[in-house]
């Protein structure tokens, strides 16, 4: 359901399109902005420091679900 302040927003700018068009529009447009400030932070890092970023990623998440399958244990 949208709400009718949204639904009246989506009207307004759609003019001869289907409000489909204009949601997929808005979809793509967001994610082309999103991609653009990721895109930023390309390349910032060299082979061996991505590679110790990805190990201590990959740590965190190990301890993490050592943590959570340890405290469901006590269940």
């Amino acid at each position: 359901m949208i709400r009718d302040d949204v639904y009246k927003k989506l009207f307004e700018i759609k003019g001869d399109k289907s409000f489909s068009e204009v949601i997929e529009e808005l979809i793509k447009e967001s994610l082309s902005v999103r991609r653009k400030k990721i895109e930023k932070y390309f390349g910032i890092l060299n082979e061996e420091e991505a590679r110790e970023l990805a190990k201590e990623i990959e740590e965190m998440r190990k301890r993490t679900d050592e943590d959570i399958a340890r405290k469901l244990s006590n269940y």
